[in-house]
Parts: structure tokens; C-alpha cells; sequence
């Protein structure tokens, strides 16, 4: 049986995120508080994977992970693209008027903005997760308050939807990526056909640096489906970058990388795996 290392407690959206990359598979599912705790269990027990959340199409990139993700040595060996549906739910037997105060993670809250805003009877008051404020509900008996949480957190702790997919913007999607130490993710991606890579560089503080690789991965059709940057501590108005490349040809895709690594610094491959689709709906 797989165990997977996931932030936040059962029901929360990487444990869906989890269990529907691996379906079919039994999963042993382990929880960690924070991402660094996840990383740190991941470097104690090397038969561990790992999900993280690394970017949404609403709130943006989790920039502590890619940082996270390089220093930890984890390799990359899947994602998955998971559609965020937000629900609120409540012990059973209230109805939205009783509800006083709602209790998720801000980016839930934030994303639930204009349900938010028609019901301004319900105070929105911030928490560690979705998960989190559904359980603190169930164990503690709490009426007239409210979770925005997962439809899995709901069904774990007995809580009943009054309200169903009360997100703002329907096409929520967060991004997640599957790791491991590399040994174990050596044995994993045996035989795997990969298409993707994520990878992040440094490069020399001089005009047209960024342009010059940019222009290579373009002369090797690799096609440029994310850059972020990110300052580089103690080096003012310096940045590292992390891609992500889609290609169809592997050997042109290695040929591609031996052409920009001269022109980078601190050059890492941080995975190459199988591209997700987006889920649609």
C-alpha cells in the first residue's frame, strides 16, 4: 500500500487530490500541519510520497513550495489538476438564516467572495483549513456556525451541505504535484512515457539573459507552459526561475537542456513526468 504525505488533516482537498491520482490503489493517507512538516516527513521515511498544492487558476502560485520543492531534493513524478468545489456545511438541521459565522481557510473564504457578500448575516472569519473548520464544528457541537470545506471534509464529519458549490468562479482548479526522494521516484517512473518537465536556474544579472534561453527553447519546440520568478535572498534584484516544458520529442527536449546550461547558473531538474489534463466539467 502507497502512504501519501498530505498538508492539512483528512478530508482536505490534497487528500481528494490524492486519492483520485491514485484510483483504483490503496492509499494510506498521512496528514502533516504545514508543508514543511510534509517535506520533513518525506526526508525521514523515503517510502513516503508527497502531495502539494503549487499553484491555482484563481489565487496564483504557493511560491513557499516551489522553494520548498528545490531544497528538499524531491523529484517531481506526477501531477494531478483538481476542480475546487466549495460547499457550506453545517450540523444537521440548521438552515442558512440560523448560520452566524463561516469558517474556512482565507483562500476558501476569498474564492466564496460573492456568496459571501449576498449573505451578510454570516460573519467570514479565517482558519487553518477546510478540513480543520469542518471537524472543529462535529466535535464541538457547534450550531449557528458554518464551514466552506470539501464535500469529502462534510461527508468525514457528519456535517450536512446547505449550500453547494458556492464558489465565485467555476473554473477553480488548483494544480498538485506528486513527489518523492529520488530513489523511490527512480522505481516509480520506470517505464513511464514522460512529456513534461519542471526545472529552476539562475542566471547571470546581464541584459538579454533570459531571452537568450528563452529563444533555445523555442528553436527546440519545447513549448513554455509556465515561468515564475522568485528573489534569491541576500542577492538584491536577483531571481531564480522555475518552468515548467511540455514536449513531444525526449531526445530533442535533452538536446534543448544542453544548450541552455551554459547560460545558467545553479541549473536543477526538479521532475519529468506526464502532463495532467484539465478536468472538464
Amino acid at each position: 500500500m502507497k502512504k501519501v504525505a498530505i498538508q492539512g488533516i483528512s478530508g482536505a482537498f490534497h487528500e481528494i487530490a490524492a486519492r483520485q491520482f491514485f484510483e483504483g490503489e490503496e492509499i494510506d493517507i498521512l496528514p502533516c500541519n504545514t508543508f514543511k512538516d510534509l517535506f520533513n516527513a518525506l526526508a525521514a521515511d523515503e517510502s513516503l510520497l508527497g502531495i502539494i498544492a503549487i499553484e491555482n487558476t484563481i489565487a496564483g502560485s504557493l511560491l513557499q513550495n516551489h522553494n520548498l520543492l528545490r531544497d528538499s531534493g524531491c523529484l517531481i513524478i506526477g501531477e494531478y489538476k483538481l476542480r475546487i468545489e466549495h460547499n457550506l456545511a453545517v450540523l444537521p438541521g440548521q438552515r442558512i438564516e440560523d448560520i452566524d459565522e463561516v469558517y474556512s481557510h482565507p483562500i476558501a473564504l476569498m474564492q466564496c467572495e460573492d456568496f459571501l457578500d449576498q449573505h451578510h448575516h454570516m460573519k467570514a472569519i479565517e482558519s487553518e483549513d477546510t478540513a480543520l473548520s469542518a471537524r472543529d464544528i462535529a466535535d464541538n457541537k457547534l450550531t449557528r456556525r458554518a464551514a466552506i470545506c470539501s464535500s469529502l471534509a462534510a461527508e468525514k464529519y457528519g456535517l450536512e451541505i446547505i449550500a453547494k458549490g458556492i464558489e465565485t468562479n467555476k473554473r477553480n482548479f488548483t494544480r498538485f504535484l506528486i513527489i518523492a526522494e529520488p530513489v523511490l521516484a527512480k522505481q516509480m517512473m520506470h517505464g513511464i512515457q514522460v512529456n513534461q518537465a519542471s526545472m529552476v536556474f539562475t542566471l547571470p544579472h546581464e541584459e538579454g539573459s533570459l531571452a537568450k534561453v528563452l529563444s533555445i527553447l523555442s528553436f527546440y519546440h519545447l513549448n513554455l507552459t509556465k515561468i515564475q520568478s522568485l528573489p534569491i535572498l541576500g542577492r538584491e534584484w536577483e531571481y531564480q526561475f522555475y518552468i515548467n516544458l511540455t514536449f513531444n520529442d525526449y531526445k530533442r527536449y535533452k538536446q534543448a537542456l544542453e544548450a541552455i546550461r551554459p547560460l545558467t547558473n545553479h541549473f536543477q531538474i526538479l521532475g519529468e513526468y506526464k502532463a495532467a489534463q484539465t478536468p472538464i466539467d
